[in-house]
């Protein structure tokens, strides 16, 4: 089964997305999925993680709500807000969906991302580690001391990076980034996810190679056993097609890799880390 483990719907009229405007005219409008159904012909993607886009519990239920009625979507990826004491409550919730596969941590979203080494975060946090319950972790490369705070202090963290923790691929910079990522990845819970990349070079002027160092970093970090990929479908269309991300990928996989290392990057390790 090949799984694109990373992507988004939405609909602008639930005015959930508040940094979806009409400035970003590429992204302002509905994304459902007819819309992705023939990309997914095309690359023969069998199924995909339905990732949380907004930051509010309604519209966690809406995507869960939307995978009800679709079949290509696998997995949900919620959101939860581990600072309110409620958070367990709409968790018991979800979990009872059977498409619910984890949340989601939007580090990138707080302007002072240590707030997440504050007690009752780790506190609820390990409470979840406990349960191996699956959290994706969405962080840019400059918050990514904390995070390894944060995960040093949840060290049995069912975890994933998302969009490789945005390196500064525009500018072509890979300290600090490499640092902390070869930390984190020394993490054997730790996973994360080839997405995203494509938006963090130069929307019209990129090339495949301007990725190429990253990949191969990642992929060395953690090996085929801990790499998904992902497309983040409809976000990466500010910069690229569903097809150029596949290929900006594909360009920068080991020439050693064979079948199996291709099973696990595009649907094995997916399946596997979200309980699938």
């Amino acid at each position: 089964m090949r799984i694109d483990a990373h992507q988004h719907y939405w609909r602008i009229d639930r005015e959930d997305y508040g940094w979806i405007t009409p400035e970003i005219p590429v992204l302002y409008r509905d994304f459902l999925p007819e819309d992705l159904e023939p990309a997914l012909k095309e690359h023969r993607i069998d199924g995909t993680i339905l990732v949380q886009a907004a930051p509010t519990i309604a519209e966690t239920e809406y995507i869960l709500s939307l995978a009800g009625q679709t079949a290509s979507v696998l997995g949900v990826v919620g959101w939860l807000d581990l600072f309110q004491d409620d958070h367990r409550q709409h968790y018991e919730r979800f979990r009872r969906h059977p498409k619910f596969a984890g949340f989601r941590i939007m580090i990138q979203d707080m302007p002072d991302s240590s707030r997440i080494l504050d007690r009752n975060f780790v506190e609820a946090l390990r409470g979840y580690a406990a349960e191996e319950v699956p959290v994706d972790l969405l962080v840019v490369s400059e918050q990514l001391g904390h995070t390894l705070e944060l995960i040093q202090q949840v060290p049995g963290l069912r975890g994933v990076i998302d969009h490789i923790a945005k390196p500064p691929v525009k500018r072509g910079e890979l300290e600090p980034w490499l640092h902390y990522m070869e930390e984190i990845s020394r993490f054997p819970g730790i996973y994360c996810k080839l997405s995203g990349m494509v938006t963090e070079g130069d929307h019209e002027q990129w090339k495949p190679e301007d990725f190429q160092p990253y990949i191969h970093h990642i992929l060395q970090l953690f090996g085929p056993e801990r790499v998904m990929f992902g497309s983040d479908w409809p976000v990466c269309l500010l910069a690229a097609t569903y097809g150029e991300m596949m290929d900006i990928l594909l360009q920068a996989l080991p020439d050693a890799w064979g079948e199996a290392e291709l099973a696990r990057l595009f649907g094995g390790n997916a399946k596997h880390f979200y309980k699938l």
